[in-house]
């Protein structure tokens, strides 16, 4: 690692004219060991993870096991790993489902505190402790700009706190995300082929329809950010 890392201002000045390959050589030659990235193997995860194969496979990847995943994405972790070669390091909540239930109830029907209650136990906290066991100084997140347009004038990197967040291919649109799983023969989430155009939990996500934007197919409408990271002070938890 280098004695002296970038502030988020020059590495995204740094970053921007650079390819999304280039960009993550970038970012290990600047951060070394202290660069994790996040995967929650949802529709377009595979374009993240095979450019890490291609140009950075010394980045360990964390995917947080909230217990409630479909199994379809279970199985589509697996045949990813496997493809890609993926140093995956898997986290999971201190709560079981079963315990968590038990003690706390189905948290997701219980209104927003109940949802944020939910977001801390299975994404938040276990992902914070993976951040700081790992050692962590720069976070590398999939997220897009046209993932949300609350995010249209996000930077390809920024400070949280002592994390420094940052999105190789922040400025793809979809239809070079898409370009470039057919040019990679990548395969698709299994899910994807049954209407679901966002992936996360089973008991929460729901296939799109008529006059249902993608916003809305997670927690009935109430999509929410898993706000922040109780040591790491990183929010806005997409992966």
């Amino acid at each position: 690692m280098t004695a002296t890392l970038p502030d988020a201002a020059a590495l995204h000045a740094e970053l921007l004219p650079l390819k999304a390959g280039d960009r993550l050589k970038a970012l290990h030659a600047h951060f070394g060991d202290g660069l994790v990235a996040s995967t929650s193997f949802g529709l377009q995860s595979a374009v993240m993870l095979d450019l890490i194969a291609r140009h950075a496979p010394e980045i360990p990847v964390v995917f947080i096991d909230t217990g409630y995943h479909f199994p379809e994405t279970y199985q589509y972790a697996e045949d990813l790993v496997s493809r890609f070669g993926t140093d995956l390091r898997i986290y999971h909540p201190q709560y079981s489902a079963a315990r968590m239930e038990a003690v706390l109830g189905k948290l997701w029907e219980q209104g927003k505190e109940g949802l944020d209650r939910y977001g801390l136990i299975t994404k938040v906290e276990p992902m914070d402790r993976a951040l700081r066991e790992l050692g962590a100084t720069a976070w590398i997140s999939g997220l897009r700009r046209s993932h949300s347009s609350t995010r249209a004038s996000r930077p390809l990197a920024e400070r949280q706190n002592r994390m420094t967040k940052v999105y190789p291919i922040l400025d793809w649109a979809d239809a070079q995300v898409a370009a470039y799983m057919h040019e990679q023969k990548l395969p698709a989430h299994p899910l994807e082929a049954q209407g679901y155009v966002t992936m996360g939990d089973w008991h929460s996500t729901v296939p799109a329809a008529d006059g249902i934007d993608a916003e809305s197919t997670r927690f009935n409408g109430q999509k929410y950010e898993c706000g922040l990271h109780l040591e790491s002070g990183v929010s806005d938890f997409q992966i």
